[in-house]
């Protein structure tokens, strides 16, 4: 978080509103008083500010990307951008001290960045698969098999609804299904992306390739990645229903 996106929060306005706070440096300005009112103001506002600065939020905690808590195919992304993040490091390396490398080296830092909302993604995508698997539609279609045979022509109010319910969770591992692959297919989309961007960065080192148009396409893609963490964020895992035999 930037120092601007810290300041205009919650936890800083009400730091900054803060009575004991304000009441500490009161006895700042007093206590330096007793040297000189300058030194009261100046310690009372700098011990004000001091401790707003202190109240403010810290940036959000570095994620550490570690493929191998991973299903596949999600640990396979990541390793691939892990790849793709080592080429374009040893590409920076390579290059010639100057304006050019310098620019480059943030254009990868911002990619790491990326690298860090991929492998959110795959994380999150690897919880609805075992979401899935938790809800077990093969076990549920096999359930309800056996309640609509046992329901017969003239079903029971409790088959009805022992029925509704096990479609229900049916209908939801589908739709979890269904996102996990879509993810899957936004990851591997993008993971072809990081590669040619990656590639890319060859030409630029050597001065043959625009560095703005080049940082361009990475912010793009990084913003697509961010975009695609924050919709898979939002998915709810539905619980398993349990339901007595009938």
């Amino acid at each position: 978080m930037a120092f601007r996106d810290r300041f205009f929060t919650p936890a800083t306005a009400k730091a900054i509103l803060s009575w004991r706070l304000l009441l500490g440096a009161v006895v700042g300005v007093a206590a330096g008083f007793l040297i000189h009112p300058v030194v009261g103001i100046v310690a009372g506002v700098g011990l004000y500010a001091a401790s707003v600065l202190a109240a403010m939020p810290s940036g959000p905690p570095t994620v550490r990307i570690d493929p191998f808590t991973l299903s596949e195919p999600w640990r396979q992304f990541v390793q691939q951008g892990q790849r793709a993040d080592r080429r374009l490091r040893d590409t920076v390396r390579a290059a010639s001290d100057g304006p050019l490398k310098d620019r480059l080296k943030a254009i990868a830092d911002e990619l790491e960045r990326g690298l860090g909302e991929a492998f959110k993604v795959a994380r999150r995508g690897d919880e609805i698969d075992a979401a899935v698997t938790r809800l077990d539609p093969v076990a549920l279609r096999s359930r309800l098999g056996t309640l609509e045979q046992q329901a017969g022509d003239t079903p029971s109010e409790a088959h009805t609804a022992a029925i509704d319910s096990v479609r229900t969770q049916l209908a939801s591992a589908d739709r979890l299904k269904a996102q996990s692959h879509e993810t899957a297919e936004q990851l591997r989309l993008t993971s072809t992306r990081l590669d040619e961007l990656v590639a890319r960065a060859a030409e630029v080192a050597v001065g043959s390739a625009e560095p703005d148009t080049y940082a361009r396409d990475v912010d793009a893609l990084v913003e697509q990645l961010a975009a695609l963490n924050l919709a898979v964020q939002e998915t709810d895992e539905p619980p398993t229903i349990e339901f007595p035999g009938t």
